[in-house]
């Protein structure tokens, strides 16, 4: 199958922002767990870069070997967890997600992955609804 695009204005960056949530930059430590292909349960330290309700990137100072669409359990450290900028889904701390990209380090910039985030959508539209009622 054969896919091509004439639409060149997303590489030239006047591309809309087609985003269903919003993106916040974020810098917090967190930590990302998950099985090897011989079963064995791997760690990874990281820091976000941004985050959304639905997505995260990280990146990690040493360079790790996680495939594409593997299951990770994405963790906020501890203090990190009671940043006010922290969209709902990440509140709680811990959430499953998917590797859907990988960016190799390059230079002095570390490893990055991208994750989509395992959330029920009705959760994260409820911890909003919640957030709006608190701050009316």
């Amino acid at each position: 199958m054969k896919h091509s695009s004439t639409d060149h204005s997303s590489a030239q960056g006047t591309h809309a922002n087609t985003r269903s949530n919003e993106r916040r930059a974020i810098t917090l430590p967190a930590r990302l767990t998950w099985k090897d292909q011989r079963g064995a349960t791997r760690f990874a330290t990281v820091m976000t870069r941004n985050v959304s309700d639905y997505g995260v990137y990280v990146e990690c100072q040493s360079p790790v070997s996680i495939p594409l669409f593997r299951l990770v359990q994405f963790q906020l450290e501890r203090d990190a967890r009671e940043s006010d900028a922290l969209p709902g889904s990440l509140q709680g701390g811990r959430v499953l997600g998917a590797v859907y990209r990988v960016s190799p380090p390059q230079g002095s910039q570390p490893q990055g992955l991208a994750l989509r985030l395992m959330v029920d959508p009705r959760r994260v539209i409820a911890t909003e609804v919640e957030v709006a009622r608190a701050t009316a």
